[in-house]
């Protein structure tokens, strides 16, 4: 078995990961990690737990019962990863950090939105970007995997065979995304209180967000050179689940037809990606618990623009199951252990 610690495991990508990995076949949870929770078992926090994770409490962090891991998970506020996981790889454990810390390779560019010097510069500049679809082969190679953020995957994922293929004007990207309540994390805040939340429904992060420039990265990559991109988050009154309209202006209008046949070829051996008949309207709801990411296309009328939608659990393909997925990829396991589930509904 895979020993496996969770550093930062009170939140709620924590709590997804210790789901996941209660079922996993081939790897276990050893430790997990919380200054403030230590000595609490971890299903008197998460009762969903009990009977998969008896005997699991939170501990201080350790750096020797880290060490002694074979993979250690990040799921820490940005700023706390980048100092601590060079000890880690020393020892020969692997990493996958959840936090944005190494996430973007242009550090002044993470120096600004993140507002703090990055300390772990070489290893920013080792670090893979675990989005499998487009990094398999590195992610297995890899000693430490910048888990991609929540946004940026669903927004990558829909806009990534029209820019790869070059059909689209890469100056003119509009992602248009709205998330659940538990994107904002489980610490207390005014604003996500249910009675702030509920029956509302608002746009944030209008003038700049910090997943703007690690969106813009990835599409980069995808397109090999420049874009221009718009991207607005919403927050909307359910717990969990994005969706991301996605719109692009097609250089040819006459290419339209081929889209759908190029989306589902190029997602055809990827496990984790579900490309839907043309028209269709995915719902989050179809996704929620599973680490599945649905796409379909639109279009209207005659026009140029390519209309995408994609829906993503925000906690798991978004965040705790991408983790499990690049975690599988990385110990040469099946990339769907522990994944391959349907979501839940209703």
């Amino acid at each position: 078995m895979i020993k496996v610690g969770i550093v930062g495991g009170t939140g709620y990508t924590g709590v997804e990961l210790l789901r996941i990995m209660a079922v996993h076949p081939d790897a276990e949870i050893v430790t997990i990690t919380s200054r403030s929770e230590a000595g609490m078992p971890v299903t008197d926090m998460y009762p969903n737990l009990r009977g998969y994770c008896d005997g699991l409490a939170f501990t201080d962090p350790d750096d020797q019962q880290l060490a002694d891991c074979d993979v250690v998970f990040f799921a820490t506020p940005h700023g706390v990863a980048m100092r601590s996981v060079q000890t880690l790889l020393d020892a020969g454990t692997r990493i996958v950090d959840l936090s944005a810390d190494f996430r973007l390779r242009d550090l002044s560019v993470w120096q600004q939105w993140y507002g703090m010097k990055h300390e772990a510069s070489e290893l920013a500049g080792e670090a893979i970007y675990g989005l499998p679809e487009t990094a398999r082969s590195r992610i297995r190679e890899a000693r430490l995997v910048a888990n991609p953020g929540c946004y940026p995957t669903a927004v990558q994922l829909g806009f990534l065979p029209l820019l790869e293929e070059r059909l689209v004007d890469p100056s003119r990207l509009i992602a248009d995304a709205k998330s659940g309540a538990s994107g904002g994390g489980r610490q207390g805040k005014v604003a996500m209180l249910h009675g702030e939340v509920g029956e509302s429904f608002k746009t944030y992060g209008a003038s700049g967000h910090r997943h703007l420039p690690e969106i813009r990265e990835g599409l980069e990559r995808a397109s090999g050179g420049p874009v221009g991109v718009t991207f607005v988050p919403h927050l909307i009154p359910m717990v969990r689940g994005i969706e991301a309209t996605l719109y692009a202006d097609l250089k040819d209008p006459s290419q339209f037809d081929r889209l759908q046949a190029l989306y589902e070829e190029r997602f055809s051996d990827e496990p984790f990606v579900d490309v839907m008949p043309f028209g269709t309207h995915p719902e989050t709801r179809s996704v929620r618990g599973g680490n599945m990411c649905r796409i379909a296309l639109h279009r209207q009328e005659n026009s140029s623009v390519v209309i995408v939608s994609a829906v993503i659990d925000n906690l798991v393909k978004g965040a705790a199951g991408q983790a499990v997925q690049n975690m599988n990829l990385m110990c040469g396991l099946s990339e769907t252990a522990g994944l391959d589930i349907p979501a839940l509904l209703p």
